[in-house]
Formats: structure tokens, sequence, C-alpha cells
């Protein structure tokens, strides 16, 4: 297997790592509830989608 003549350099190495960031998940307010949700993804808070309720969520008693 080939190997290189000459190692990589710290910058090098750091400016082909500089993209391996983490980012923060961006968050959309439900058009139903509005609540913070991910897009693409069904409200955990109501259960609607794309104005449709998908989930049907169970209403609990309190006593």
């Amino acid at each position: 297997m080939a190997q290189p003549k000459r190692r990589w350099s710290k910058a090098r190495t750091h400016s082909r790592r500089s993209t391996w960031k983490v980012e923060k998940p961006t968050f959309s307010s439900c058009p139903h509830c509005h609540e913070p949700v991910m897009p693409h993804r069904v409200c955990p808070n109501c259960g609607y989608y794309n104005g449709q309720e998908v989930v049907a969520k169970k209403e609990t008693e309190n006593a």
C-alpha cells in the first residue's frame, strides 16, 4: 500500500477538519399549537403534521 512521503502539517489537518463542527438543530413553530418542533416532523405536543392530525393524542384526566 502506498505511503505518504511527508507528514501533513497541523494547519492542513485542521483546515480539513474545520467542517466537522456540530450545529444546533433548527426549530420552527407548530402552526397548530405554536410549540417548537423540528422541521418535517410530527409535532410531539399535538400530533399534527402539514395541517392534518397524524397521531391521535390521548387525553389525560387530571384528578
